[in-house]
């Protein structure tokens, strides 16, 4: 399972979040997405985990929880839905 984790500080790192996570099972990825620009966690991340139950025992014990002093969000990831394409220039061609 996908799950999406929120509210990060900025001083939580892919360690300590794998480190929380596997406190309920086995931890397949943690990822703490960073700004391109200034190198800097977006204060947002994702940790993937194999087995369900163990994930959704992480998310009830871990949602609304403190780590590295923030209240975390966690919750299952929603896929990312298909956005469409183009450059939003639609309106007529003359």
């Amino acid at each position: 399972m996908n799950i999406f984790v929120a509210k990060l500080s900025f001083n939580t790192d892919e360690y300590g979040l794998r480190e929380a996570f596997e406190e309920f099972g086995s931890v397949d990825s943690a990822k703490v997405i960073m700004d391109r620009e200034t190198g800097r966690s977006k204060g947002f991340g994702f940790v993937e985990m194999g087995d369900d139950a163990e994930a959704q025992a992480a998310i009830d014990a871990l949602n609304q929880a403190e780590l590295d002093g923030r209240t975390i969000v966690v919750k299952k990831a929603e896929p990312r839905e298909n956005r469409g394409g183009g450059g939003g220039f639609g309106g007529r061609r003359y």
